[in-house]
């Protein structure tokens, strides 16, 4: 009874031991109070009219970010391009793999927590000297033995470093998961602008086509003034001088263009030579009012931020890891087995044999490596912190640099739009100068070289605009909580996220 007792009372020591896990336990850095974007109120941006890219946009603070983000821009071209490149994207198939890898990592980390089982069977044929004596009650020197052998073995997980080892895997999975979350993010974002730049191409090419049109109509009209000797030599090579000046960006603009174009392709996931929808400024919608989530959300919303606190759990994990191998340990083993001579001897009684063990064991002297191994994993975890924190602020001024953007680019519209009509005005009446001959050709060419800069300077202006509110929810996290961006079904996830029980 008293050796009951003890037993028992030792293996309730174990348990209890095995309860505990040495090192620190991981605890989310808070957001350091007072931090927001700006100082001021956020207020409406301007806006020159009541559609198109001119139009104001609000703030909704707190709100939720949609998945599918890019949808607001109400572009069914582009939405089918998105979903496409999601699907298509190598990158991301590549991320997904190694997230898949990572997961696996984790299982084989948790597989420490179990004993281990193996089986054997030896068959031999022996002979033994005849120097020696026979087998006993044998009489014989040749003899088969075939011996069946199970392993068992189990190291009971006294201090939790294989529980910590397992959440170091558990958090280097969840690294893997958010960069790819954020490698989406950066691919959903490039291609919606990519799209927006294309836009913005072809309304700048179309532009600069209509002003060569309009200055060639003009090297027309100086020719023929210059024969009837109404105009100079100079005023007509002047003219000539402008067309070409304007025909020479024409080449840099098709140039970027094609080369957009290629850049969507690739983040689609085709080659350049696929067919792929054009795109123009007046088929996307601006969205009126735009979601800025509080800084303290952006803690759970970007996925950089979210991967800095995982790499802190891990490093944190990580010291426990290092202060469990400068402890003493157990490892407990058994060996039940047979060994017979026929195999119709097998599971009779009395051929059986077993072995039961147990090896406590200390570090003793390993030249300073584990002590050092402890203090290289605190270093990490100093490391990470600082990092999550740097990573914190990077976000937050993101953030408040895509708001400031939205502001001062629609401000920039409005001024460009007023540019350009008042350009455009003084470009008419001086052709209207020029039919009457009270304007000299000098007048028009400076009209025209201002109209074409302001009418090339509001398309990029309009483009800007859409490209801000890209920024913004990139700057946001993208949403990227409200859709599924492992190709995984709903039931695969449920199934996944079970698995993935830290212990």
């Amino acid at each position: 009874m008293k050796r009951l007792l003890n037993g028992s009372t030792t293996l309730l020591g174990l348990l209890v031991l095995s309860a505990c896990a040495v090192g620190p336990d991981f605890h989310r850095p808070d957001l350091p109070k007072g931090m927001d974007y700006q100082s001021a109120p956020r207020t409406p941006t301007a806006g020159h009219g009541v559609t198109g890219s001119g139009v104001s946009q609000t703030f909704q603070s707190g709100v939720d970010i949609p998945g599918k983000w890019w949808e607001i821009f109400q572009n069914p071209s582009l939405n089918a391009l998105v979903e496409q490149a999601l699907t298509n994207n190598q990158s991301l198939k590549a991320m997904q793999t190694g997230l898949k890898s990572a997961w696996e990592q984790r299982r084989i980390e948790g597989a420490g927590l179990y004993p281990t089982l193996s089986a054997s069977f030896n068959p031999t044929r022996n002979k033994t000297s005849r120097v020696y004596s026979p087998v006993p009650n044998n009489n014989s020197w040749l003899y088969n033995v075939h011996t069946a052998q199970l392993t068992v073995g189990y190291v009971p997980d006294l201090w939790g470093g294989t529980r910590r080892a397992i959440e170091a895997a558990g958090a280097q999975a969840d690294i893997q998961k958010f960069q790819l979350e954020a490698t989406a993010l950066t691919m959903i974002s490039d291609l919606v602008n990519a799209t927006i730049e294309e836009a913005s191409l072809r309304a700048q090419i179309s532009a600069t086509q209509d002003l060569i049109t309009s200055q060639k109509s003009t090297l027309t009209l100086i020719t023929k003034r210059q024969k009837l000797g109404d105009a100079s030599q100079q005023d007509m090579v002047a003219q000539l001088a402008s067309v070409a000046q304007l025909e020479a960006t024409l080449p840099t603009l098709k140039l970027q263009l094609a080369q957009t174009r290629d850049q969507m392709a690739v983040l689609v996931g085709v080659a350049p030579n696929s067919p792929l929808p054009e795109f123009r400024l007046e088929q996307f919608t601006l969205p009126q009012t735009l979601p800025v989530s509080l800084p303290s959300d952006l803690l759970n919303q970007r996925p950089d931020v979210r991967a800095a606190q995982a790499q802190i759990q891990s490093a944190s994990a990580q010291v426990g890891v290092a202060i469990a191998n400068r402890l003493p340990n157990v490892q407990l083993s058994a060996l039940p087995g047979q060994a017979v001579g026929t195999m119709s001897d097998f599971f009779k009684p009395g051929y059986g044999n077993w072995t039961i063990a147990a090896t406590v064991m200390q570090p003793i002297f390993q030249g300073g490596s584990l002590l050092h191994a402890e203090r290289q994993a605190r270093d990490n975890l100093l490391q990470a912190n600082e990092t999550y924190k740097a990573t914190v602020l990077t976000a937050i001024q993101d953030v408040a640099d895509s708001l400031h953007a939205l502001d001062f680019d629609a401000d920039a519209l409005q001024a460009n739009q007023s540019t350009y009509d008042a350009t455009a005005q003084s470009l008419k009446i001086a052709h209207a100068q020029l039919r009457l001959g009270d304007a000299s050709q000098l007048m028009v060419l400076q009209a025209q070289q201002a109209n074409a800069q302001a009418r090339l300077a509001l398309v990029q202006a309009q483009g800007a605009r859409y490209s801000d509110s890209v920024a913004l929810f990139q700057s946001l996290g993208g949403g990227w909580w409200n859709r599924n961006d492992l190709g995984m079904t709903p039931a695969a996830q449920k199934a996944l996220g079970k698995s993935l029980v830290p212990w």
